[in-house]
C-alpha cells in the first residue's frame, strides 16, 4: 500500500513537532489521527533539541493495538519534500518510516500516510522511565533547535487548539509536570518557548508553492490567543524516499 491517494500526491502524518513546524512545502494539510500507536517521550535526541552529553526526549510511536494518535497530515507533491525529511527523521533522528491509515477529524475521509517512527533498535533510544524523570530530563535539555521544554509545550498547546477531542494522557500529564516545575525553579517560559511566534494554517486548501517563498520568515503575531498559549507559523523550506522500511 502506497500513502497516496491521488495524482502524484503522498502523504505525511506528522504527531511531534511536525504538527506545528512542518519545514517543507505541501500542498494541503488536514488534522485528524492514526489507529493502533501511542504517542511516547521515549526518543532521544542530541541535534534539534539536546545534545550528546545531555539528550533531549521527543515523541515517537508506540504500537498498541486500542491506540490512538492524533496530529496532522500533509499532502506533499511527488517527493520534493523528502531529503529533507530523510535527513530530518532518519539520519539524524534515527526515525525508519511506515504506513498507517490516516483518519480526518471531520470523519468524512481516509487514506495512508507516511509515519515516522523510532523503535529501540536505534542509538538515541532512551526508552520508558517515570514521566517525573521524563519532565525533569526536558526541563534541563536545550539543542541548536531550541529547548525541549518549547517542543513538549507547542505540541501540547496544537493538540489542545487544534484536536481538543484528544485523549493523550502520557503527553498532557508531561505537559503539566514540565509546567509545574517551570513555576517551582522559577524559569523563565519565554526564554524556554525561544521568544519566537510560529502560525498555522489549517485550511485544507491547496498552498501555491510560489508564494511560500515570503513564508519561510513569517513571524506575524496577533493578539486573540488565551493566556499561555503559543502562536505558530508556517516555514518550508525547499528539499526520494531512502529510509522508507515497509
Amino acid at each position: 500500500m502506497e500513502a497516496r491517494n491521488n495524482e502524484n500526491f503522498l502523504w505525511v502524518f506528522g504527531y511531534g513537532s511536525l504538527c506545528w513546524h512542518p519545514g517543507f512545502k505541501y500542498k494541503r494539510s488536514a488534522v485528524g489521527h492514526i489507529k493502533g500507536f501511542n504517542r511516547r517521550f521515549w526518543q532521544g535526541n542530541t541535534t534539534h533539541r539536546g545534545t550528546i552529553e545531555k539528550p533531549g526526549r521527543v515523541a515517537t510511536l508506540v504500537e498498541e493495538k486500542e491506540g490512538v494518535v492524533y496530529g496532522r497530515a500533509f499532502q506533499v507533491q511527488d517527493t520534493a519534500a523528502f531529503p529533507y525529511l530523510e535527513n530530518r527523521e532518519c539520519t539524524l533522528g534515527g526515525y525508519m518510516t511506515t504506513i498507517a491509515t490516516f483518519y480526518s477529524r471531520e470523519g468524512n475521509r481516509s487514506f495512508p500516510v507516511i509515519i515516522y517512527i523510532a523503535t529501540n533498535k536505534n542509538k538515541h533510544w532512551l526508552g520508558e522511565a517515570p514521566l517525573q524523570n521524563i519532565a525533569k530530563q526536558i526541563s534541563e535539555c536545550s539543542g541548536p533547535n531550541g529547548h525541549n521544554v518549547e517542543y513538549l509545550l507547542r505540541l501540547a498547546e496544537f493538540m489542545h487548539r487544534y484536536l481538543p477531542e484528544a485523549q493523550d494522557e502520557h503527553l498532557f500529564t508531561l505537559e503539566l509536570l514540565v509546567r509545574s516545575r517551570i513555576k517551582e525553579t522559577n524559569m523563565c517560559l519565554d526564554t524556554l518557548m525561544g521568544k519566537r511566534d510560529f502560525n498555522i494554517d489549517l485550511e485544507d486548501v491547496e498552498i501555491d508553492a510560489k508564494d511560500e517563498d515570503s513564508d519561510l520568515v513569517t513571524n506575524n503575531a496577533t493578539n486573540n490567543l488565551r493566556k499561555n498559549s503559543f502562536q505558530f507559523s508556517l516555514k518550508v523550506p525547499d528539499k526520494t524516499l531512502r529510509c522508507l522500511k515497509m
